[in-house]
């Protein structure tokens, strides 16, 4: 009787624990947690178990870091154009002990965990137009999705910077100035809005040779400032960026060439730029680069979110406030 009580208490115990953590952030210190980092920071290196932290309204000035191991973590703004995240560093802006930032540490936000989610949240650099490179989010993490966020800054907004990363974007808004999504990931975005706020280039992709896709835009729409004529749908990082654009609108802010070469190297050789079925002013094919391509009609049934992203299926687990 003894064993069969003993074990009767152990599997009660594990079908009462909870399924989630969850945690609140407000910075009015209604909450156990004022800031977002110190919520990160209660979170234990290889977690295993869903961790929903809830964000309040506010502008969070941190330079955040959610680093790897702290995995399975989503993270829902009460409003997206209320619930703000920012830091300010840029390339050459001098720390505190002395050290001088780079691309690399410029970011306002580095996750490095997988299983990574946000939504319904703004992510941004304001460091300002003329600071240079200055990252809003770096993504490094597997498997990491975004819905309904807003992405703002200037110079190298969005950092999907790990060759082995599957990103998804879904009903999100980017705005930049030059290369402000850029990096080595695989990336699906979906329903996005990509709004350009300089006469330069959208991407600056770094897709490994060996990865069969890049950069994906289904269903997207891309705009820029009235002003602008001269903007490209991106240039080559690396050798054999591969960016597709696929059913987008295509605005006027786009040259008609379409794509750029990396300051005159010969990485415009390897590329795999291709579009299907776009449309609006920007959209016309006739005097695009010979080296980006138009996919065929059995060439586009590759493309799907499945293929893509190499078997992994997205979920927006519908979490709410």
């Amino acid at each position: 009787m003894r064993k069969i009580f003993v074990f009767f208490i152990v599997v009660s115990g594990v079908l009462n624990s909870p399924a989630q953590t969850k945690i609140i952030v407000a910075q009015d210190g209604s909450k156990k947690y004022s800031t977002v980092q110190e919520a990160f920071n209660s979170i234990a290196i290889y977690n295993t178990k869903p961790v929903t932290i809830y964000i309040k309204d506010g502008v969070y000035k941190e330079k955040l870091h959610l680093d790897s191991g702290k995995n399975f973590v989503a993270i829902i703004g009460e409003d997206k154009f209320k619930t703000i995240l920012t830091y300010d560093d840029h390339t050459g802006k001098v720390t505190r002990n002395g050290d001088t930032i780079n691309t690399k540490t410029s970011s306002s936000f580095l996750i490095k965990a997988d299983y990574f989610t946000a939504k319904n949240i703004t992510i941004q650099n304001d460091a300002g137009f003329n600071a240079g490179q200055a990252v809003a989010l770096e993504s490094d993490g597997d498997k990491a999705q975004f819905y309904n966020c807003r992405f703002v800054g200037f110079q190298d907004v969005l950092f999907t910077n790990n060759g082995n990363s599957r990103q998804y974007y879904k009903d999100c808004y980017i705005e930049g100035t030059t290369d402000f999504i850029f990096g080595s990931a695989t990336v699906w975005f979906e329903d996005c809005h990509i709004q350009s706020k300089k006469n330069s280039h959208v991407t600056a992709a770094s897709t490994p040779q060996y990865h069969k896709f890049g950069y994906v835009f289904n269903d997207c729409v891309l705009t820029g400032d009235a002003s602008l004529h001269e903007v490209s749908l991106g240039r080559p990082w690396r050798p054999y960026a591969s960016v597709a654009y696929i059913h987008c609108y295509i605005g006027p802010q786009i040259k008609p060439e379409g794509w750029s070469n990396w300051n005159k190297t010969e990485n415009y050789k390897t590329t795999r730029y291709s579009e299907f079925e776009n449309y609006g002013p920007g959209a016309s094919i006739t005097d695009r680069v010979g080296w980006s391509e138009q996919l065929t009609s059995a060439e586009i049934n590759k493309y799907t979110i499945d293929n893509v992203l190499n078997g992994w299926q997205p979920k927006d687990c519908n979490f709410k406030m």
